[in-house]
C-alpha cells in the first residue's frame, strides 16, 4: 500500500496503532507469551509485518537470547522499526520484502500482527501456507487483525464501534459512514470462521482464539507435521 512507502505517513504510523487497536501493549504481551510456550530460549522466531518494529521491541525485551527477523515490504516501515528499537536494533535482523524473502528455515515461532487484514483470500493463503513452510512442525503462529462477521447489519455495528473507540482515543473522524466506507473498500476483511477455515487450508492446526477486541480478533495455531 502507498501509505506504507510514504515518509510522512510512516513518521506518524506508530500513534495510529496505539489509538485505534484496544489493548495494543497488552496484544504484544500476550504474543509473546503465546510463542514463549514453545520457542526456546535461544529459539528463532519470525516476525511478518515487522515495519513500525513494537512487537519486535516488545519480544526483544521479554526475551534476550531470542533471534529475531522481522520482515516488511515497506522500506520506511522498516527505517521506523530500527528507531523504535534504538539500542535493541543490533539484535533483529530485518528483511525487507513479502513471506517469499524469508528464507525457508526451521523457525520455532512466528508473529503476524496487524497484517493479513491489507491482504486478499488469495494472498492470506499463500502468506499462511508460506509461514507454514518456514516453521518446525508443532510451532505456534500468533496472528491478530480485523475480523468481523460477513452479514452486513453485523459488519456494519461492529464497525461503528470501532470507529467510536478512535475517536475516544481523540483520533479526527469527520464522518463515520464514509470512514466505514473506506475501511470496507480498502480492507478485505474476514469472518472469524473463514479465518479459522485459511488457517486450517495452510496447514495449521490447534486454532485457538485468545484475543477478541471490538473488530479485532487474534489467534494463536500451530503449524501441522
Amino acid at each position: 500500500m502507498s501509505f506504507f512507502n510514504d515518509p510522512q505517513a510512516v513518521a506518524r504510523y506508530t500513534d495510529g496503532p496505539l489509538r485505534q487497536v484496544p489493548g495494543l501493549h497488552a496484544l504484544h504481551r500476550m504474543a509473546g507469551l503465546l510463542l514463549h510456550e514453545r520457542v526456546p530460549s535461544d529459539g528463532r522466531v519470525l516476525v511478518l509485518g515487522a515495519g513500525g518494529g513494537m512487537e519486535l521491541k516488545a519480544f526483544a525485551e521479554a526475551y534476550p537470547q531470542w533471534r529475531l527477523l522481522g520482515v516488511d515490504p515497506s522500506a520506511p516501515m522498516l527505517e521506523s522499526a530500527v528507531q523504535t528499537l534504538g539500542p535493541l536494533a543490533p539484535r533483529v535482523e530485518l528483511l525487507e520484502g513479502t513471506i517469499d524473502a524469508a528464507p525457508v528455515a526451521g523457525f520455532d515461532g512466528a508473529a503476524c500482527l496487524l497484517t493479513m487484514h491489507f491482504l486478499s483470500i488469495e494472498e492470506r493463503l499463500h502468506t499462511l501456507r508460506e509461514l507454514r513452510r518456514r516453521l518446525k512442525p508443532g510451532a505456534p503462529l500468533v496472528i491478530a487483525h480485523h475480523s468481523v462477521p460477513d452479514a452486513p447489519d453485523e459488519k456494519r455495528r461492529w464497525l461503528l464501534r470501532h470507529v467510536a473507540f478512535m475517536t475516544s482515543n481523540g483520533m479526527p473522524v469527520a464522518n463515520a459512514a464514509t470512514t466505514i466506507e473506506a475501511m470496507v473498500s480498502r480492507l478485505p476483511m474476514l469472518s472469524p470462521e473463514a479465518e479459522v477455515d485459511l488457517l486450517e487450508q495452510a496447514g495449521f492446526e490447534r486454532h485457538e482464539l485468545f484475543y477478541a477486541a471490538f473488530t479485532f480478533k487474534g489467534w494463536v495455531a500451530y503449524a501441522g507435521s
